[in-house]
């Protein structure tokens, strides 16, 4: 598993990059997402994987003994998610009214209009 997600992190990473060099905006917002989506894997990793293990303080107990998953990490990445999707959904709503003012999702459209 752990040699896995570099490999998964460097497609997102290659794929994010593939589709922001596009000139179709709905691409470009899709590989800036796929760009959030590795650097969360990327956090996610650097915090070590231990499966199983649960990233609370057992009931009763007062501090951490044994095995435990590092909280702030899953915290973080969750919070990346839920702040990555509002702003996808509001970046849509956007790309949303620019298509339907200038009738394209082209980029170079949208550089040359001055509506």
């Amino acid at each position: 598993m752990e040699n896995l997600l570099p490999i998964v992190i460097g497609l997102l990473f290659g794929c994010g990059c593939y589709l922001v060099m596009r000139r179709n905006i709905v691409r470009v917002l899709l590989g800036i997402m796929l760009f959030g989506q590795a650097a969360n894997l990327v956090i996610f990793t650097s915090a070590g994987l231990t499966p199983g293990e649960p990233p609370i303080i057992p009931a009763g107990e007062t501090t951490i003994t044994g095995d435990h998953a590092d909280p702030l990490p899953q915290a973080l990445v969750l919070t990346a998610i839920v702040i990555g999707f509002a702003v996808l959904a509001f970046a849509l709503a956007l790309v949303l009214r620019a298509y339907e003012k200038t009738g394209s999702d082209d980029l170079d459209t949208f550089r040359n209009s001055e509506n």
